[in-house]
């Protein structure tokens, strides 16, 4: 559990909470101990719940599992009161950490950040987990276009899986953006008496970014279903010229075979039988028939 305090406002994070970490909250918080249970209850929805004396708010933000190369929710539970502003998180959030260890290091940014109430603080909270999205989604861009390279350079069967691995990628990106409007739309619309009314208007410009944030995926997403289908015609294509080639030379040794089995008949006076040259006059008639039968193909378009 770190501490960070300037003049009335005090932020306490807490990576992985403990149950010391829960009686500490509880012993030092008036709060519903619904709320302070929800700190080491995993939830699956984001949802802002309004007490006497306090906000509870729990909401997910896009981290990024680099092995299996996709996105998942990375939850934070959040208690706000006057005074006290409280998060808790089951893993290391490395924008979360990187803000506060600032706040514990700078005299000027406590002053910065610190100085009007805890919901400007959770605020510049929201702005830096909401702008850290775009770097990931640039990197969702990079990926398309890399596949989009693919195939057009002929990778068509690689890019089968990678456009799987992008598809997923936005999909967990989406579930997890989505409920963050309605967050941060219950923090501005309802009287809780922690948010001054000052601030809802920057909060109002996070919905705006949660906005670019979610029209920019929809177009990604828009983007590699275009591709997928462009790629499959493509594969598809690829596969039946190799169908037709190998049914080519199918057909191309009909003729052949059944010459073959003409003079493979078990009879006297076959043509050719005495002749010392009947092997290789064999074998100039089957190239000439392979030959006569390519042309006709040819002539008709079929290879």
């Amino acid at each position: 559990m770190n501490i960070v305090k300037h003049e009335d406002i005090t932020w306490i994070d807490i990576e992985n909470p403990s149950k010391h970490n829960i009686e500490y909250i509880r012993e030092n918080f008036n709060v519903h101990p619904l709320a302070i249970e929800e700190f080491i209850t995993p939830t699956y929805r984001a949802r802002a719940t309004k007490y006497s004396n306090c906000l509870f708010l729990t909401i997910h933000i896009p981290l990024f599992d680099t092995e299996r190369r996709t996105t998942y929710a990375g939850e934070i539970d959040i208690l706000l009161t006057k005074t006290h502003l409280v998060t808790g998180h089951k893993k290391d959030i490395y924008q979360l950490r990187t803000f506060f260890d600032g706040l514990q290091k700078s005299e000027g940014k406590r002053r910065t950040y610190m100085i009007h109430s805890t919901a400007h603080l959770l605020y510049e909270i929201f702005r830096i987990l909401t702008e850290s999205c775009f770097p990931r989604l640039d990197h969702v861009v990079r990926h398309i276009d890399e596949v989009q390279e693919g195939i057009f350079n002929g990778n068509e069967r690689e890019m089968v899986r990678e456009i799987s691995i992008i598809k997923r990628d936005i999909l967990n990106f989406r579930r997890t953006l989505m409920p963050q409007r309605s967050i941060l739309e219950s923090i501005i619309s309802q009287p809780n008496g922690v948010v001054p009314t000052d601030i809802k208007m920057y909060y109002q410009d996070l919905i705006g970014t949660n906005i670019r944030l979610w029209n920019d995926l929809e177009s990604a997403k828009e983007t590699i279903v275009s591709l997928e289908k462009t790629n499959n015609s493509l594969l598809s294509e690829k596969i039946n010229h190799r169908m037709r080639i190998i049914t080519v030379f199918s057909v191309l040794w009909i003729p052949i075979t059944m010459y073959l089995n003409f003079f493979g008949i078990n009879v006297t006076n076959m043509p050719l039988k005495d002749n010392p040259f009947a092997v290789f006059i064999h074998l100039g008639v089957m190239l000439t028939i392979s030959i006569i039968t390519f042309v006709i193909f040819k002539i008709a378009k079929w290879i």
